[in-house]
């Protein structure tokens, strides 16, 4: 039996954090869908497809390291719903700390109740890159700080480029 898992997120942009859970993750399943949230509300600084294809590059050495087959997808609603629709009986989720879990544990409820079949595993961030939250890369990219530290290379380029056109 293949174990797929799903984990989701804005990936706006995909961070150090981000690629360390789906590291991890990705020694914990066969295959690992990564569903980037379509919130047509919100104002993303990155369109899908940029989410895709930075999501994309960024796996690619880690699908390759751990033998795991990465697919990234986008979705609409819940992320239950998406994790069922790619027959994922794994639901990954990161933390960083417990605030995290608070709102983690209470997503979990939620969605045990909505598809007990699916089950919820955390998987703790790496303590070099607990503190990397995606908003506040956003907002040093912005102000023309430098991101490297938070970021890969192909995404702190993109973020340059995108800062640059917002001046």
């Amino acid at each position: 039996m293949i174990r797929i898992g799903f984990y989701s997120g804005s990936f706006d942009p995909v961070t150090l954090g981000h690629t360390d859970v789906i590291r991890r993750a990705a020694h914990l399943v066969d295959r690992l869908v990564i569903g980037i949230g379509v919130n047509p509300g919100k104002a993303a600084m990155f369109t899908d497809a940029e989410r895709v294809a930075m999501l994309e590059h960024d796996v690619r050495t880690i699908a390759e390291a751990t033998g795991c087959k990465i697919s990234v997808v986008t979705f609409a609603g819940l992320a239950v719903e998406a994790a069922i629709a790619h027959k994922a009986s794994v639901i990954i989720r990161g933390l960083r700390d417990g605030t995290d879990f608070d709102y983690e544990m209470q997503m979990a409820g939620m969605n045990g109740e909505m598809a007990p079949e699916v089950q919820t595993v955390y998987v703790s961030a790496s303590p070099t890159v607990r503190h990397i939250a995606a908003n506040l890369v956003r907002a040093v990219a912005s102000m023309g700080g430098d991101v490297t530290p938070f970021v890969s290379k192909d995404v702190a380029k993109r973020l340059k480029a995108k800062a640059q056109k917002r001046i």
